[in-house]
């Protein structure tokens, strides 16, 4: 799965995704750039 890094500028891989629930409800994955190792989001379904 890919997510926007924004230090990289880029789509990413994101490395060790991990499946998140938001305060609204909403399903999301959360995980680390494979480049960078910043903190990556992905919005929608995991």
């Amino acid at each position: 799965m890919t997510a926007f890094c924004f230090k990289c500028r880029k789509k990413v891989e994101i490395k060790s995704p991990k499946k998140i629930t938001m305060k609204n409800g909403k399903p999301a994955t959360q995980g680390v750039c494979s480049k960078c190792g910043t903190k990556v989001f992905r919005i929608g379904k995991s």
